[in-house]
């Protein structure tokens, strides 16, 4: 099924004022000449950690502490997160190392 160039045209036009408006829209909302609102201020503060929780629940949702390897590679993964971000205080870093350390051990150690 292929679109004609009006509908690839408008598909392009929305596509650029859907980015335009997320990339505009904080700004109008809340200018730099007035004080930021306090539940904005709440959420920046409470966010960060709440999508942390969230991440790790939807990690570990489908890990058997039953079967297999019960859940081995996936805490060491975490644990090499934990102790590359205390060591370097590197976000990507610590992402990466906890993803290559996780992968190893699933592809060579634990399969």
């Amino acid at each position: 099924m292929t679109m004609s160039i009006t509908q690839q045209v408008i598909t392009i036009a929305m596509v650029v004022l859907g980015t335009m408006l997320t990339r505009f829209l904080p700004f109008i909302v809340f200018p730099s000449n007035k004080p930021t609102p306090k539940y904005v201020q709440y959420l920046g503060r409470v966010l960060p950690s709440a999508v942390l929780g969230l991440l790790i629940i939807y990690c570990f949702k489908d890990v058997s502490l039953l079967s297999g390897s019960h859940g081995i590679p996936e805490l060491i993964g975490v644990g090499m997160v934990a102790l590359l971000h205390c060591w370097k205080k590197k976000m990507l870093l610590s992402i990466a190392g906890g993803t290559v350390t996780y992968m190893i051990l699933v592809q060579l150690v634990f399969n």
